[in-house]
């Protein structure tokens, strides 16, 4: 067991490039582009692998919810082999052969302290702890003129507060940790969040014999995932080349109307905001229905309102009603830990989330974030390459200057002699 005082003295790096935080898509994707381009960088990771929310925090079921030519990096499509909607275990393997291909080397079980920008030099002091079994606890500052956060909107467990729950006595788990309603036949179970993970999981412990009771506090967009074979998204994107966001807004919910029927009537009420506009201003994100909503309808999966306080193997909703359950899935979400090691800025202070897309992946002082406008994957692959193209203009300006200022050096020195 590794102790505290295993921890060996600070030592300093000079990065000549962007240290880059975090080696899930974004990050690999900037990296790549990068590569390409023969800047030099190093990509930290607080994990053991590349992708770890998708290898340790995606349930067994998992698909991707678009089509694979929306959720691709730059520069290396998915295998023609692949289905339209690739498993999770697909992505896994594509995100693997995309680092293989780029030859991309993370660093591993290496986690930022702190990441604080020196005004006196322009310069980015990167603290870091690598946890090595072999070497014990080492510490690094890793010194650069470019950071570049990629760890992304999802990098910690969202655990709301309720009342009663240290007294439930019963399994309690975040959905994070969820990965298949085998464990749960024939049990009932209080699924808590009615976004896309609630709704799979909620399927999937249907599928799985088990009784689930879907939390829906507030209202939602459910859309099915495909509109006469279609993707609906690739549709929405292709009907907003023409049409204002209002109007492809008007058009995908009289679809939906005529596939799935009022979904009002079953406890799914609708936003007043369309689902694409709602997106691009609140960054809420529709369901995409892939066969929960049928189970809504059957009733195999119920919808429940808010919950007012958790008692020894139930739950009181704030309707007055009271279930008996046995086990309680967190579907509530994620969140951003940038706050945690960006010293003295944050994402809004610095103006990175103060524009929109697709402006909103630079910052000041070099500072770069990718995959933190609400635009899932290929949002994520549009900043990167911007990120990239910016930062690697800079590094070619720098070194050519670099390059001049030792030619002239070298001059006067030889005309000395």
């Amino acid at each position: 067991m590794l102790q505290p005082e295993d921890i060996f003295s600070r030592r300093c790096i000079w990065v000549n490039g962007p240290v880059i935080v975090g080696a899930g898509p974004s990050g690999l994707a900037v990296a790549a582009d990068l590569k390409r381009q023969e800047v030099p960088f190093i990509i930290l990771e607080r994990a053991n692998c590349i992708a770890s929310l998708w290898q340790n925090r995606t349930y067994d079921r998992l698909k991707l919810h678009l089509p694979k030519q929306f959720c691709q990096l730059p520069n290396l499509p998915f295998p023609e082999d692949f289905p339209e909607y690739p498993t999770k275990y697909q992505f896994i393997e594509y995100l693997e052969s995309y680092a293989t291909h780029f030859d991309l080397r993370p660093k591993f079980n290496e986690t930022v302290q702190s990441a604080k920008y020196d005004k006196r030099f322009g310069l980015w002091r990167v603290q870091t702890v690598l946890r090595s079994e072999l070497l014990g606890y080492c510490e690094f500052e890793y010194i650069c003129r470019w950071l570049v956060v990629a760890t992304g909107e999802n990098a910690e467990k969202v655990v709301p507060e309720f009342e009663g729950l240290e007294d439930f006595g019963g399994d309690v788990l975040h959905a994070g940790d969820y990965k298949s309603g085998e464990r749960y036949r024939g049990k009932r179970v209080l699924v808590v969040g009615c976004g896309n993970s609630g709704m799979e999981v909620s399927l999937d412990l249907s599928n799985h014999d088990a009784s689930p009771s879907m939390v829906v506090r507030s209202s939602v967009h459910v859309l099915p995932r495909e509109i006469l074979g279609k993707s609906t998204f690739e549709l929405g994107v292709t009907m907003m080349k023409w049409m204002p966001v209002w109007l492809v807004d008007k058009t995908l919910l009289v679809l939906t109307k005529l596939l799935l029927g009022n979904t009002d009537k079953y406890g799914l009420k609708r936003p007043e905001i369309g689902p694409l506009e709602l997106k691009n201003t609140a960054g809420k994100t529709p369901v995409l229905d892939i066969g929960a909503f049928s189970k809504i309808k059957s009733g195999k999966i119920k919808i429940v309102p808010g919950i007012a306080k958790f008692g020894l193997g139930k739950v009181e909703l704030v309707d007055g009603r009271v279930l008996q359950i046995d086990s309680v899935i967190l579907a509530t979400g994620y969140r951003s830990n940038v706050p945690s090691w960006l010293k003295e800025n944050d994402l809004a202070e610095i103006g990175i989330e103060k524009n929109p897309f697709p402006k909103g992946w630079k910052g000041n002082a070099g500072l770069y974030a990718v995959g933190f406008t609400g635009r899932g994957l290929s949002g994520a692959s549009f900043d990167a390459m911007s990120v990239a193209q910016d930062i690697a203009n800079s590094w070619k300006e720098e070194t050519k200057q670099q390059i001049k200022t030792v030619a002239s050096r070298h001059r006067r020195c030889i005309s000395h002699f």
